[in-house]
């Protein structure tokens, strides 16, 4: 399989998640085009991380450099990645839970930053 095959469906994947962003006004999609920019990004370091362990085999590098020694950094920078997409989604579904409490909508154009909470 060509490497271009899964870097052309990473990018479609960002983009689509970076529209997600821009034009969404719910809160709740927003969370889930940023989750699809992070699986993007993770299947970008898995497919650089096979291609470049491919193109380096057999190629004699000095003792920090060989490629047989580290187990794949791609897939370990991937873990580290939905380890924080993860935390991401707790901290985000907390807050749009939050300000649903208490103005009864999640839609982010109507958000004020500035008001202070009346309660009553």
């Amino acid at each position: 399989m060509h490497v271009t095959i899964p870097y052309v469906v990473a990018a479609a994947l960002f983009g689509l998640g970076v529209y997600g962003v821009v034009r969404r006004r719910n809160a709740i999609l927003v969370l889930m085009a940023v989750e699809l920019m992070l699986n993007a990004v993770n299947l970008i370091l898995i497919t650089a991380d096979v291609s470049l362990r491919s193109a380096l085999k057999g190629v004699p590098g000095e003792a920090w450099a060989t490629p047989s020694s580290q187990p794949g950094s791609g897939g370990v920078f991937a873990l580290f990645v939905i380890v924080l997409a993860a935390a991401e989604v707790g901290v985000g579904l907390a807050i749009v839970l939050q300000f649903y409490r208490m103005r009864k909508a999640v839609a982010i154009d109507e958000v004020s930053l500035d008001e202070e909470r009346v309660d009553g």
